[in-house]
């Protein structure tokens, strides 16, 4: 039996979504570790970014249906996907993650965390299954369950982005941009990915090791 592992995008592109290619990645990386994905996305509205200008265009769309393209259409309404489906779950980066997933791009480590994806976080961390978070998606995963758990995560060395992480009550690890943290007790794998990344290859060098180590901690 092919373990599933859960993965949340919070919309297409890395201005208001999911970072497509990190996305990509992830799912290349599950696959080729002989797993199988399980694409979910909130069903929420957010406000459009044009990727050319990087400014917002005024039109809204919707979390799950931009999302869907990444997926190929194969995603699911993460409110209807129960733990018990689940081995673990990864979350890409990109700037939906901390706009759409939770507020963090303007809150901070006060964030307040899209319900849905909240449930998800803190029941797969009460059943001890992996979590998996990337380039600025370990923001999520501190603002979520940081003051309960006090997880050790990194988003690579950005200074103010680590010291919002470690308000929230984790505790943030330096990580060059190939590598990734493990923090054994809490099961939570985390890489800096295009918080660091000057070039696509070392994202995806990464992100694939990160994956692997998730899917160890099965």
């Amino acid at each position: 039996m092919k373990k599933k592992i859960g993965v949340v995008l919070s919309g297409c592109g890395v201005r208001d979504g999911s970072e497509i290619q990190e996305a990509v990645f992830t799912l290349l990386a599950i696959d080729r570790n002989g797993a199988e994905y399980v694409c979910m996305a909130p069903d929420m509205e957010f406000n459009e970014v044009n990727h050319l200008t990087s400014q917002e265009t005024g039109a809204k769309r919707n979390v799950l249906v931009e999302s869907a393209r990444i997926a190929r259409g194969n995603i699911r309404n993460v409110k209807d996907v129960s733990v018990a489906e689940l081995d673990a779950v990864v979350f890409p980066g990109g700037f939906g993650a901390a706009k759409n997933l939770c507020n963090f791009a303007t809150e901070g480590a006060a964030a307040t965390i899209q319900p849905d994806v909240a449930r998800l976080l803190k029941e797969m961390a009460a059943a001890k299954k992996p979590i998996c978070a990337i380039c600025i998606a370990p923001a999520l995963i501190a603002a979520t369950l940081g003051s309960q758990l006090k997880p050790t995560l990194t988003i690579g060395n950005e200074p103010g982005t680590a010291a919002a992480i470690n308000q929230t009550g984790s505790v943030h690890a330096e990580c060059p941009v190939t590598e990734f943290i493990v923090d054994v007790r809490n099961r939570i794998v985390s890489t800096p990915a295009y918080m660091l990344a000057t070039r696509i290859s070392e994202a995806a060098e990464g992100i694939e090791k990160a994956i692997k180590a998730t899917i160890d901690l099965i």
